[in-house]
């Protein structure tokens, strides 16, 4: 609850004169007005699409959580390896939590719903967390220092995936490089001016394709190395802690321009 505690509703008034905003600020309010803007920004907040794509994701984590408490219960291998995959999708991208199920025995379909589930649940809260800091909505120290770091890694790509438009966002997310997830090119698709539906349709579309790729390629591995579950297990090691460390820095520190 600490977390909670921390975030700040801001209101937007209507007026843009310093002048009127210094006027606000320094004439107090009657406690019932104050409440009534608390309850306006909060209606704003969720009736906006960011707000809206916040709580789709609470949703996605609400059957995810349902999800995995249903297999432990049923069968503990399979719960199991929905929470391995959902922390190496998390902290080493696409390719771990994709390889991490088809080394464990998941199918191809399987391994490709389920990812495909996790990636829009990570770009749901990443997506809507950013926007919503970046416009002050809300107010929390380390959120803070990450939008500032997305924004100045999605300002990078700006300029080259800008000349391609849709395609660009969707070559970006497809292609497996790292820092070209697709919360990433939902970012520089907001920069770009995407609206949500044409944002998210780029981004998730890159998305599906490069996992049927990554799917149908560890498939193949799988069936032709013997020892490819201890391989993944392996290379899943060093991925997460050398991300956990780069993921902790995006918190706590801003990169530098």
């Amino acid at each position: 609850m600490g977390f909670l505690k921390n975030i700040k509703f801001l209101w937007h008034g209507s007026s843009s004169s310093p002048l009127a905003d210094e006027n606000i600020a320094a004439t107090p309010l009657p406690e019932d007005e104050v409440a009534s803007h608390k309850d306006e920004s909060r209606v704003a907040l969720y009736k906006s699409g960011e707000g809206r794509v916040f709580l789709s994701g609470l949703l996605f984590s609400l059957i995810f959580l349902v999800l995995v408490v249903y297999y432990l219960a049923v069968d503990i291998r399979i719960g199991q390896t929905l929470l391995l995959a959902f922390v190496a999708h998390t902290l080493g991208g696409r390719a771990a939590g994709i390889g991490l199920c088809i080394a464990f025995g998941f199918s191809s379909w399987v391994t490709i719903a389920f990812n495909m589930f996790l990636e829009v649940l990570i770009v749901c809260f990443c997506y809507s967390l950013f926007v919503l800091s970046f416009k002050n909505y809300l107010n929390c120290k380390w959120l803070t220092i990450a939008s500032r770091n997305a924004e100045k890694q999605a300002l990078k790509h700006k300029k080259v995936v800008s000349r391609y438009g849709w395609l660009g966002i969707f070559s970006f997310v497809m292609i497996p490089l790292p820092i070209t997830g697709p919360a990433a090119g939902s970012i520089i698709a907001y920069f770009l001016k995407f609206s949500i539906k044409r944002n998210f349709a780029a981004v998730f579309g890159g998305t599906l394709a490069s996992i049927v790729i990554w799917t149908y390629f560890f498939d193949y591995l799988d069936s032709h190395i013997a020892s490819f579950k201890y391989v993944v297990i392996v290379v899943l090691l060093i991925i997460l802690i050398y991300y956990f460390k780069t993921l902790k820095r995006w918190f706590t520190q801003e990169i530098e321009e």
